[in-house]
């Protein structure tokens, strides 16, 4: 999570602790009984989709108008609510203060139920939860990409563990509008990471 009010990928480090996915599950859990639309995104969602784990909190996506029913499912469980000054994302706090981001919008745009429908549910922790489609992971890490903050070293190995999932035509057009993103994919074409783009590319349209 970055200051700006976008969520990517940070930090590098591989240790998945039993408390985080304790959370994880709990929140994950309440969510789904309560029928919120939401996915898992973030470091959480490429740990779900196989990179390796970097899980410091928890990261949700759900679309604004389940809120009021989000925050009624998870203090009924027991986890405190914090409205931080950011108006993108709600906090929860679990026991010990482990944190879980309920995030309505990726890379300053609102997460749609367009964009919950192209979830796949994964196991997490022997937990079927809805995942955020590999694509739009991807996009919500590259995107907020600008000249304050621009780690394209933190990116590498999620995108390189997730590359054969993405629809990287859609990726491209998607992240065409940002010099900083779009430069980040020329680096992917020449580590031959990803091959380059076709000359036609999907609508850009995004969530």
């Amino acid at each position: 999570m970055n200051v700006s009010g976008q969520v990517r990928f940070v930090g590098h480090s591989h240790e998945v602790t039993d408390a985080i996915l304790h959370t994880l599950k709990r929140a994950g859990s309440a969510l789904k009984e309560a029928g919120v639309r939401f996915a898992l995104a973030g470091g959480c969602g490429g740990y779900a989709r196989g990179a390796a784990p970097s899980l410091h909190d928890v990261d949700f996506a759900l679309v604004q108008e389940d809120l009021p029913t989000t925050i009624k499912a998870l203090e009924a469980i027991g986890f405190r609510i914090a409205t931080p000054p950011e108006d993108w994302l709600i906090k929860a706090f679990d026991e010990g203060d482990r944190q879980v981001d309920l995030i309505f919008q990726l890379a300053d745009r609102p997460v749609t139920p367009e964009m919950i429908a192209r979830t796949e549910p994964l196991s997490v922790s022997a937990l079927m939860l809805p995942v955020l489609d590999a694509t739009d992971l991807v996009i919500s890490w590259v995107l907020p990409m600008s000249e304050h903050s621009c780690d394209y070293g933190a990116l590498l190995p999620p995108v390189r563990a997730l590359r054969e999932q993405v629809d990287w035509d859609r990726c491209a057009a998607v992240l065409a509008q940002s010099p900083y993103a779009s430069t980040f994919l020329v680096l992917l074409e020449r580590l031959n990471v990803i091959a380059p783009p076709l000359p036609e590319r999907a609508n850009p349209n995004w969530p």
